[in-house]
């Protein structure tokens, strides 16, 4: 038993590999423009842009958090049960946000009809989602 095909082999191995990590290399750079500034410095954002336009708006913590109860409030409105507040994508304090303003628009229903308890949803949760959110986002974790 020969040693000669090893030694190709390990050769071979060792020159695919320095191959495939060039092209990798060479793949994840940044591209540059013949001004020598790269995507992230064209965009102004200090992160990649793939067509280099600029980064869309980013929702504020409280209009996503009114934008969510809202939507979560009118499919809890007529069933008995909120369901689970991971699988509507909440955290726990959008959840107890979600209870109030239900719990709220239900009452409002029934004094004054479906309309109204559709302008309190909005209404309640746009409150109590800017008072959650008035200082910055909330500290108790990310479930907060």
């Amino acid at each position: 038993m020969g040693t000669a095909g090893v030694g190709w082999t390990r050769a071979a191995l060792g020159t695919g590999l320095t191959l495939l990590t060039g092209v990798l290399l060479t793949g994840c750079g940044e591209s540059g423009a013949k001004d020598g500034t790269t995507t992230a410095s064209r965009t102004g954002s200090g992160t990649p842009s793939p067509s280099g336009s600029p980064s869309p708006e980013v929702t504020p913590p409280e209009d996503l958090c009114a934008q969510l109860v809202s939507y979560w409030s009118r499919e809890a409105l007529d069933q008995d049960s909120y369901g689970d507040y991971q699988s509507m994508g909440l955290s726990n304090g959008q959840y107890e946000i979600l209870v109030k303003v239900v719990d709220a628009a239900r009452a409002e229903e029934k004094r004054k009809g479906e309309e109204a308890a559709e302008l309190l949803i909005d209404r309640r949760a746009r409150e109590l989602c800017a008072e959650r959110y008035r200082d910055g986002a909330p500290s108790g974790g990310p479930w907060q």
